[in-house]
This record gives C-alpha cells, sequence and structure tokens, in this order.
C-alpha cells in the first residue's frame, strides 16, 4: 500500500476506534512489514499477549510478572519495522503513537522508550539490558543473549 492510502486508513481506524490495519507479523523472511518481538535471553518470558506488549511499549506496564523492570526499546519512527509493529501491536501508525508521546510530554506524564536506529542496535540494547523488550525485523538473525517471544493476539 502506497504511504498516503496507509496513512488515510490509519487516521480512519483511529476516527472508528478500530485497528488501522490488519496485523502484518512474520518470523521468517525478511519481507517488508514484518517484525520479531525480542527480550533479553534471561527473561522467563516465552509469549506475550499483543495488549499487554503495546501497554509495556507505552509505559502503562513497567514491571514484568517477576517484578523486574521493564525496558522497552523502539526503532527510528520511519522504520518499516515499527511501521509494522505498531500496526501490529498497537493497532495504530507510528504516526497516530507518535503523537500519544507528544502528548505524554507535553503533560509532563511521561517519556517514549529508548530508539535506535536499526536492528543491530535493537539487539545489543535488549542483549546488555536486563528487563529489554524489542523488535526486530522479521528474518534478522538473533545474537546470543537475546531470545525471540510469540506475540500471541
Amino acid at each position: 500500500m502506497r504511504t498516503r492510502t496507509r496513512i488515510l486508513i490509519a487516521l480512519a481506524g483511529v476516527l472508528l476506534g478500530a485497528p488501522a490495519l490488519p496485523a502484518q507479523r512474520g518470523n521468517s523472511g525478511a519481507a517488508a512489514g514484518s517484525y520479531q518481538v525480542v527480550v533479553n535471553a534471561n527473561n522467563p518470558v516465552n509469549a506475550l499477549n499483543a495488549r499487554e506488549l503495546s501497554r509495556i511499549f507505552r509505559k502503562e506496564v513497567t514491571r514484568w510478572a517477576d517484578g523486574s523492570a521493564a525496558a522497552p526499546v523502539d526503532q527510528r519512527q520511519d522504520s518499516p519495522a515499527r511501521a509494522a509493529f505498531s500496526v501490529g501491536v498497537h493497532g495504530r501508525s507510528p504516526a497516530i503513537i507518535a503523537e500519544f508521546w507528544r502528548q505524554q510530554i507535553f503533560s509532563g506524564r511521561s517519556i517514549p522508550p529508548v530508539e535506535k536506529s536499526s536492528d543491530a542496535e535493537v539487539l545489543e540494547f535488549v542483549r546488555v539490558t536486563p528487563g529489554a523488550v524489542g523488535y526486530v525485523s522479521g528474518g534478522t538473525p538473533l545474537v546470543a543473549g537475546v531470545k525471540a517471544v510469540t506475540v500471541e493476539r
């Protein structure tokens, strides 16, 4: 889909309160619009509900079930992985999520997750940060100290 069409669909979804586009997620192949969610290898979590994952990334949930701090990490706003993650997990476009964070910052409520510029930077952050959770492009080879988790709908 063209960017303009995606934006119009996302806007219509926001106005109607529905997810903007169907989730586009995959763990195999580096197809455009796919992503995989990763956590620090010491995290006991193997699967996350999409709603709970969204709450972690919006910092409504700040701790894992074991009490350790959750440390979400985003990719840059123009990243294809971020677009797929935003739609698949939040049900909103990256632009809508960015507006959410502008409001949070302006009101003094919260700041957005750390942002990294590439899959490699996300993997390194997740590897060295206990409690970290992020996402990378589908098919990205994982490094030691990082594991993929399943996102349940």
